[in-house]
């Protein structure tokens, strides 16, 4: 879509040492933690916050979620 391969992509992150999957799933992450926090989402389930932010499985979310920010969703929720 863009016009660029994806060896090209690997390598305007070579520098930063870590692959495309690694800023994909911060990114996807950081979007769920916004989301988290945003009282506009209070009524959402926190798997539909799962999904909204790219996550297809619920189990793998709350383990990266838990490894990247030391807490489960429901307890950055439950901050605001």
């Amino acid at each position: 879509m863009l016009g660029i391969t994806p060896r090209y992509v690997h390598l305007l992150l070579e520098e930063t040492g870590k692959s495309f999957t690694h800023h994909l799933l911060e990114r996807r992450l950081e979007r769920a933690a916004m989301m988290l926090r945003d009282s506009r989402w209070h009524h959402r389930k926190i798997a539909e916050i799962a999904v909204e932010a790219g996550f297809t499985d619920l189990s793998y979310f709350n383990r990266a979620f838990r490894r990247r920010y030391g807490a489960t969703p429901s307890a950055m929720r439950e901050e605001i």
